[in-house]
C-alpha cells in the first residue's frame, strides 16, 4: 500500500519524479543498444516493430497484473470501453511507436531526445483549442517558442551553417510526439470511468500486439537472443511499467503541474545517457544551447500550470 503522505512530500516527489525521468531518458540509447544486441540492420523495418511489440506486450501484461495484486479485483470493461482501450491501442502505442522506433533508427540519442520534448509544446497548443480552462497564456507561447527554437538549432551542423533533417528520422521522431499528444487527451477522458493501469496496460499490450503482427507479417525477426540482448529487452518493460506506475501515483497526490514541471528532465536525461552510452557528443555548442532552450521551454509552460 502507497503512504498518501509520503507521495506528497516535496523532497520525494523530486526524488521519485526525477527518477521516472531519468528512465524515460535512457529509452532512447537503450532502443539502439537493442538494435545492435538483436542484430537488427538498420534498414530492417519489420523487425524493429517485432522489437517494439514484444517490449510493449510485456508491458502491458505486467501492468495488468499490477493492477490484479494492487487492487485484488478482476477488471470489468463494457463492451464500448474496451472497444476505446483497441482504439487507443492502435493509436498511442501502435502507430506512435511505429513513427518513433524507426525515427530514433535514423537519428541520433541526443537529438530524437530533444526533437521528443515537442510533446509537451504540441498538448499545450491542442489543449488551447480542446479546453476552456486550459488557453495559452503569454509564457505559454514563450515556453512553446523556445522549445521549438531549440528543436531548430539541435538539427543544424557544428558549424551552425548547415541544416540537418531526415523526415524519417527527426521528422518521424515529431510525428511520434504529435500522435501521443492527440492521443493522449483522448486517454485523459477515459480516465474517468477506466482505472489508469488498465488504461495504460490494455493500450500497450494492444498496440505491442498490432506492432508484432505487422512486424512478422512484413517478414520481420527477433531472434538473437542472448544474456545481453534479453537482458536489454527486459530493461525497456521494467521501464515502461516502473516508471508508469510512479509517475501516477504522484499525479495521484499532487496537482498535475507540481508533478509535470519535472518532464524538462526527459531530454536532458536523454542526450546524457546517449552521450554516455552511445559515444554520442552532447558538448557541441549547437547541442548544450538547443538543450537549454528546449528545457526552459519546458518548464516555462509547466510552471504556469502549477501556478494556476
Amino acid at each position: 500500500m502507497e503512504n498518501p503522505n509520503k507521495f506528497s512530500d516535496p523532497l520525494f516527489v523530486t526524488l521519485v519524479a526525477s527518477i521516472c525521468c531519468l528512465l524515460w531518458g535512457s529509452a532512447y540509447p537503450f532502443i539502439k543498444l537493442g538494435y545492435s544486441a538483436f542484430d537488427i540492420l538498420a534498414e530492417d523495418i519489420p523487425s524493429k516493430f517485432v522489437f517494439a511489440g514484444y517490449r510493449f506486450i510485456l508491458a502491458g501484461l505486467l501492468l495488468l497484473f499490477l493492477f490484479r495484486v494492487i487492487s485484488k479485483r478482476k477488471f470489468e470493461l463494457s463492451g464500448r470501453q474496451f472497444s476505446s482501450l483497441i482504439l487507443l491501442g492502435l493509436f498511442q502505442t501502435g502507430l506512435q511507436y511505429l513513427f518513433f522506433y524507426v525515427g530514433v533508427a535514423n537519428t541520433t540519442g541526443v537529438k530524437g531526445s530533444i526533437m521528443n520534448a515537442t510533446t509537451t509544446f504540441f498538448s499545450v497548443v491542442l489543449a488551447h483549442f480542446l479546453y476552456k480552462n486550459d488557453k495559452l497564456s503569454k509564457n505559454k507561447i514563450a515556453g512553446c517558442l523556445l522549445g521549438f527554437i531549440g528543436v531548430i538549432i539541435v538539427n543544424f551542423h557544428s558549424n551552425l551553417l548547415e541544416f540537418s533533417f531526415s523526415l524519417t528520422g527527426e521528422g518521424f521522431v515529431i510525428i511520434a510526439a504529435l500522435i501521443f499528444s492527440i492521443t493522449a487527451i483522448y486517454a485523459k477522458h477515459l480516465t474517468g470511468s477506466i482505472d489508469v493501469l488498465v488504461i495504460t496496460g490494455v493500450s500497450l499490450f494492444v498496440g505491442g500486439l498490432g506492432l508484432t503482427i505487422l512486424g512478422l507479417l512484413l517478414g520481420g525477426r527477433v531472434t538473437h537472443f542472448t544474456l545481453e540482448s534479453t537482458g536489454i529487452l527486459i530493461y525497456l518493460v521494467l521501464l515502461s511499467s516502473a516508471a508508469f506506475c510512479l509517475w501516477n501515483l504522484l499525479l495521484k497526490y499532487n496537482k498535475v503541474g507540481k508533478v509535470s514541471v519535472y518532464n524538462f528532465l526527459i531530454p536532458v536525461f536523454g542526450a546524457l545517457l546517449s552521450a554516455l552510452f552511445l559515444g554520442e557528443t552532447i558538448l557541441e555548442f549547437k547541442n548544450l544551447v538547443a538543450l537549454l532552450f528546449v528545457s526552459i521551454g519546458i518548464y516555462m509552460v509547466n510552471r504556469v500550470t502549477s501556478s494556476k
